[in-house]
């Protein structure tokens, strides 16, 4: 099997329960590991291999030494119980900083985002508007037109013992808002952010990931090659419902397209 390329990768989102385990396996692949966090203390939970950079993803003007001469960025942001402030401030806004940080720096991208994104009418997007803003935020990486690639996990570690085997859906047509949707564990996100971003075949892709009855894969390129590409056209993944109008976003998210695109 051929060696994958070694990355400088920067996690954001380092210390949360997905972002630490994305700083274990990106260590594990082989690659140089620069760990974002807001606060210092919190670095400790992190392996001593990985570098810490103070920054704070709701201010870009902190995040400039962070990314440079990075080769990738993971994103596995969360503002739970932040309410819909926190979700536009976090989920998306700590997108929109950290591509403006990054201006023209090359740079592959893997953002984790969450199965049933596309469900704007259900309890929990009306509550907290977190679907609409972290699919604004995928919007957004779509048009800067990084190469990317959009993981969109079912519920953490619900799955059975016997549920390991990588599964990987398109269209977010799993909305029931349960485990029912579907169970992918932790430290398989993190496997799979990290495996996406030296995989050709994952190259911008967007799909929800769950586990099923099985064995783990060793390889997940052939995964990752079953699925469509999004459209490089459209600003939604492949398969969407269009239930989002560009028309009907508030002006600040088109005005913020509109920078990341020119």
């Amino acid at each position: 099997m051929t060696s994958k390329p070694s990355l400088t990768v920067l996690v954001v989102g380092a210390t949360g329960s997905i972002g630490r385990l994305v700083v274990a396996e990106a260590l594990r692949q082989g690659h140089s590991v620069r760990a974002l966090v807001r606060d210092a203390h919190k670095a400790a939970r992190l392996p001593a291999s990985a570098s810490m950079i103070v920054g704070d993803v709701t201010r870009h003007e902190t995040l400039v030494a962070a990314v440079e001469g990075i080769d990738a960025v993971v994103l596995t942001l969360g503002s739970e119980g932040a309410g819909k402030a926190g979700a536009e401030s976090v989920d998306y806004g700590g997108v929109r900083n950290i591509l403006t940080a990054l201006g023209d720096r090359p740079a592959r991208i893997a953002l984790m985002t969450a199965i049933g994104v596309t469900n704007r009418t259900g309890d929990y997007n009306r509550r907290t508007q977190a679907h609409d803003w972290k699919r604004r935020a995928e919007r957004l990486v779509r048009a800067s037109k990084r190469p990317y690639t959009m993981v969109r996990p079912g519920w953490f570690d619900y799955q059975a013992a016997d549920e390991q085997r990588i599964v990987m859906l398109q269209g977010d047509t799993r909305q029931a808002g349960d485990a029912t949707d579907g169970a992918i564990a932790r430290a398989q996100i993190a496997r799979v952010l990290v495996d996406s971003l030296t995989s050709g075949t994952a190259e911008n892709k967007t799909f929800e990931l769950v586990a099923e009855k099985g064995g783990a894969q060793t390889d997940l390129a052939a995964v990752f090659a079953s699925l469509e590409p999004d459209d490089p056209a459209s600003l939604d993944a492949i398969r969407d419902a269009d239930n989002q109008p560009l028309a009907d976003e508030p002006q600040r998210v088109r005005d913020d397209l509109e920078a990341i695109q020119n």
